[in-house]
């Protein structure tokens, strides 16, 4: 794999990143809407598992914020590293060149 396209590979795994993490706030969200239902409801089973639920669902979204930074850490070194904005531009400069 050459260096832009691992480049490019870092950048989408960023974005699906961020899209988990949004996936799992809806998830811890919806969990919230559940226990604030359920307050008026008093469902003794959606009283003792929820609490825990919507702790995991927290801890998951700090997790991935965790991973997130040390991957952009990661990603942004490799780009510096490599000088991905110059690889970009020799890049559009060859696609011209070939069209």
């Amino acid at each position: 794999m050459n260096t832009l396209a691992k480049f490019e590979l870092m950048e989408k795994i960023e974005r699906e990143l961020t899209d988990l993490k949004n996936s799992q706030t809806a998830v811890l969200q919806k969990i919230a809407k559940i226990e604030i239902d359920n307050m008026e409801l008093g469902n003794k089973t959606l009283d003792a598992k929820l609490p825990s639920m919507h702790q995991n669902a927290a801890d998951v979204i700090d997790t991935i914020n965790n991973i997130f930074e040390s991957f952009e850490e990661a990603k942004d070194k490799f780009e510096g590293k490599n000088n991905i904005t110059a690889l970009k531009e020799q890049e559009a400069i060859d696609s011209v060149k070939n069209a």
